[in-house]
């Protein structure tokens, strides 16, 4: 990846973290998930009706791959099916193992990660909240 695409991602990942996208919950279902060994804790609200996701809300605290990754997922993956919003999620790992992905335009701004996958320690920073999207888009949610 060229030094101003890499400065461009990292302007983006700066955005995302200081000004985030859907940030505040609003008492729809949640997971909550913390990483005790980096101190990373967010918390992902999802309204999923008819088989769209609605809207996500996000809160938390935590590294800047974290907290920005989160704003961008909310974004992505907002309006999208269900099925749509497990295939981006599904195609956002595939990134971050350095795999090549098929229409990766898709993933829009998710696309910043991209450079995480040579950071394999980041790697749990960049996914923790599409981890706990996943868990609400298959049904799973916190009490």
């Amino acid at each position: 990846m060229n030094e101003n695409i890499e400065n461009l991602y990292r302007q983006v990942i700066m955005d995302h973290y200081k000004n985030p996208r859907n940030k505040g919950l609003v008492g729809y279902p949640h997971v909550h998930i913390k990483n005790p060994s980096c101190g990373d804790d967010i918390t992902i609200e999802a309204l999923i009706e008819n088989g769209v996701v609605k809207d996500i809300r996000q809160d938390g605290s935590g590294c800047s791959i974290c907290c920005s990754s989160a704003s961008v997922m909310s974004e992505v993956l907002k309006n999208q099916t269900v099925e749509k919003a497990q295939a981006l999620i599904a195609k956002y790992y595939d990134m971050l193992k350095g795999q090549a992905v098929e229409n990766a335009d898709e993933l829009d701004e998710a696309l910043v990660f991209q450079g995480v996958s040579k950071f394999p320690a980041r790697i749990k920073c960049a996914t923790i909240a599409w981890k706990a999207m996943e868990k609400l888009i298959n049904g799973e949610h916190d009490e």
